[in-house]
């Protein structure tokens, strides 16, 4: 018996000591309350006559009720989904008042829709398919991600985008010289239609060259006949990847800015002539600084960096490189240092990246993935997921809900963070937020655990209140300096007022 008793204490010991060390025991942000909670952007930007798609983000015990107070003629509102659609002709800027109500209680929170030239006000919530499924992706993926995306509540935080990636596209053109789908994807149009009933957006890729990345059909010389199909199936983000275009730029020989900008104002021109709006992500790596000149090719995101990889020294390379880009950055004009790598994504069985090989968990430790999606959200980055939603596991699901964090990313000042600080031992980067407030990272980059100080005199404050943002914590008065335990490779993220 002794034996026995010995044997069940010790499988407990073990038990507990993985559970301590498990991914799901190192949950910092508490559930949701039961009272509703108003989520995601407080603005939202659209063209004069294009089709309005906004997903009012709520979370709270359910069945919620939505309204909306002086809504402009030409949008409804369903109150049973809070998805709001309609169209405005002419250009101006409406407040309007969002509430939002259970048995609990409610919530009331002003949105602004400001109708004009510019939209993408605030950076793109979703997901991609390529970080997990690469040329692997089909039409039942991408349903079985989006379904998941709305049945483990992501679409309450404000995640709305799908996004497919390479892989999509039929072998040839028809004989007038139009794009179809490959038999993977039998209803594009079909799939748009069911994305957007359930409020979601619908991406799509291509790329200026005559071939994608994955040796598919881009849209060289076809450029205005794929903008009229997009605009036929319904797409509300097209991923314009340089790829194969590089031959056609080697060829000509000119290194100039003009030749590095004209495949993108050739595309530029083919969705303005769509009549709705479609967010323009530039995916060149950051070539000839596109951060100084996307927006001149009415870029709305633009890729800053070369791909990223699920690995500690990919995100110090691309995370912790974007200081230089951070003046460039202001609503509806993005810098984009890639795809998030957190969760179950397509790794090969040595951990490399092929993309869409195997589904095995991100080789990030969780206190890597708190860092890259704090810097994720200071950076005002586009915030695209790159995991199979459907086998999204509870850690991973937490850290993608918390809605002060997402908040911060959100901001509708639209700043990105910029770098205070930084050595070997640890980095600062504050961001101002449209509140007066400023959100504040201190990652510690040494491989071991820091006590760490910053006085808030080199960030030009004067001290103040403090919240921890991922435990939703306020943590006191700090008047002259914060000192913060911060374990290795992870991350204090703090708001001052």
């Amino acid at each position: 018996m002794k034996k026995v008793a010995l044997v069940v204490f010790s499988l407990f010991i073990v038990f507990f000591i993985n559970g301590q060390n498990s991914n799901s025991s190192y949950i910092l942000t508490p559930p949701p309350l039961k009272t509703p909670r108003i989520n995601g952007a407080k603005v939202f930007g659209v063209r004069p006559n294009s089709p309005v798609l906004f997903k009012i983000a709520a979370t709270g015990d359910k069945p919620l009720k939505y309204k909306a107070l002086n809504l402009p003629k030409g949008l409804q509102l369903d109150e049973k989904s809070g998805i709001i659609t309609g169209k405005l002709s002419s250009e101006k800027v409406y407040k309007i008042q969002i509430n939002v109500s259970n048995s609990f209680g409610i919530a009331k929170r002003d949105l602004t829709i400001k109708v004009g030239n510019l939209i993408s006000l605030t950076p793109p919530l979703g997901w991609n398919s390529w970080n997990c499924w690469g040329v692997k992706v089909s039409q039942e993926k991408v349903i079985s991600s989006a379904q998941a995306l709305i049945d483990k509540g992501l679409i309450d935080h404000g995640w709305t985008y799908i996004n497919i990636d390479d892989g999509w596209e039929a072998p040839a053109r028809d004989a007038e010289g139009m794009i179809s789908s490959n038999s993977k994807f039998p209803d594009m149009k079909g799939l748009a239609n069911w994305l957007h009933s359930h409020g979601l957006k619908f991406g799509i890729y291509s790329s200026p060259g005559p071939l994608t990345c994955g040796g598919y059909l881009g849209s060289y010389q076809h450029e205005l006949q794929d903008a009229q199909v997009y605009n036929s199936w319904g797409v509300d983000y097209l991923k314009h990847d340089w790829c194969s275009y590089s031959k056609i730029f080697a060829e000509k020989k000119d290194t100039s800015l003009a030749a590095y900008m004209k495949p993108y104002l050739v595309m530029q021109d083919a969705l303005r002539k769509q009549p709705r709006d479609i967010h323009y992500s530039l995916c060149q790596y950051g070539l000839k600084d596109v951060w100084k000149w996307g927006d001149k090719v009415d870029g709305n995101s633009w890729r800053t960096t070369w791909d990223i990889s699920t690995s500690w020294n990919s995100i110090l390379e691309i995370g912790f490189s974007q200081n230089k880009t951070s003046k460039y950055a202001k609503p509806g004009r993005w810098n984009d240092p890639d795809m998030l790598v957190v969760g179950n994504l397509g790794l090969g069985s040595d951990y490399r990246v092929p993309w869409g090989d195997q589904i095995k968990p991100s080789t990030l430790t969780p206190d890597e993935q708190y860092s890259h999606i704090s810097l994720w959200c200071l950076l005002a980055a586009p915030l695209l997921i790159g995991c199979d939603i459907a086998s999204i596991d509870d850690f991973t699901l937490n850290l993608l809900t918390n809605d002060e964090v997402l908040e911060i990313n959100q901001d509708q000042l639209g700043n990105q963070a910029s770098q205070i600080f930084a050595s070997d031992v640890y980095q600062v980067w504050a961001k101002d937020l449209e509140d007066g407030s400023k959100a504040i990272g201190i990652f510690n980059m040494s491989e071991k655990e820091q006590n760490i100080s910053i006085k808030w005199s080199d960030l030009k404050l004067k001290g103040g209140k403090v919240r921890d943002l991922w435990r939703q914590k306020d943590l006191g008065v700090f008047k002259t300096e914060f000192v913060t335990l911060v374990p290795s490779h992870g991350v204090s993220l703090v708001k001052i007022n």
